[in-house]
């Protein structure tokens, strides 16, 4: 037991921890009881610094920065990982494609080197804004972003798994190409894929927080870090740090914990 222990401590830690701190950000609006509403204001509380009766202290308008930051991660943490989601399948086929030497690989090519030409931040942006602040266009957005992503990665991890002498064997046994990508090429490019999406979704917190801050993407009184720093910045200068720090850590905390799985995933894919 104590030898199973130290095996934890040592090589499995960080990754327990990150785990965790996703866990209560994805899931610690529905698991801890708030003494303070996330969605009701206290005019009377209004700026009142981190204390007992506040544990993360309160903004401009009574809001309680504790409760509205973990609601904000279950909002954040849910765009980032449906828009990465969304953009891994859609850009999972059209990587396979475009590793085939045919003429839908070259159109395949040519599209996402347009959509490249574009900042595709900015791209996101103007979607945002012309169609409407809500939830379903920022989870458009982040997969605009990311298709073109992981369809160059999915196509180059597939273009050296291909040359492979096991695929070459599996080609000259009369194997299928359903059973080429299901049994030999998808395996093989899985923990790149994993460790991949992590990190976009990392990438993609920050995208969010980003369209958020601007003041588009999610709407008010919904809760989102972006929107929080946004207004805690103006108060920074007179003293009221809280607005913006507990935020912006809970940011950090989230892109750190993705990249340090990414990091695990990938460890543990080279070992196999």
């Amino acid at each position: 037991m104590k030898k199973y222990i130290n095996k934890i401590n040592k090589n499995n830690l960080p990754v327990i921890v990150s785990t965790l701190i996703l866990i209560n950000f994805s899931f610690g609006a529905f698991l801890y009881n708030f003494t303070h509403d996330p969605y009701t204001t206290d005019i009377i509380q209004r700026l009142t610094p981190p204390g007992e009766g506040f544990i993360f202290g309160t903004d401009e308008v009574g809001f309680d920065i504790f409760s509205r930051t973990i609601v904000a991660g279950k909002i954040d943490l849910f765009i980032s990982l449906s828009g990465t989601f969304a953009a891994l399948i859609i850009g999972l086929p059209l990587g396979l494609m475009a590793s085939d030497k045919t003429k839908n690989a070259e159109r395949i090519m040519k599209v996402l080197d347009m959509f490249q030409a574009f900042p595709l931040l900015v791209l996101a942006i103007v979607i945002v804004t012309m169609w409407g602040n809500n939830i379903r266009n920022v989870i458009f957005a982040i997969i605009l972003i990311n298709v073109p992503r992981f369809t160059r990665l999915i196509r180059s991890e597939a273009l050296t798994v291909r040359e492979s002498r096991f695929i070459e064997v599996a080609i000259a046994m009369g194997a299928s190409k359903t059973r080429i990508i299901s049994k030999h090429l998808l395996p093989n490019i899985l923990g790149t894929l994993l460790a991949q999406a992590s990190i976009t979704t990392a990438h993609s917190i920050v995208v969010v927080a980003a369209l958020s801050f601007i003041g588009i993407g999610v709407v008010p009184p919904e809760a989102s870090w972006g929107s929080m720093i946004r207004a805690g910045s103006q108060y920074m200068m007179t003293g009221q740090w809280w607005m913006s720090v507990f935020p912006g850590l809970a940011i950090f905390f989230s892109v750190l914990s993705f990249n340090t799985i990414s990091q695990y995933i990938l460890r543990k894919y080279e070992q196999i």
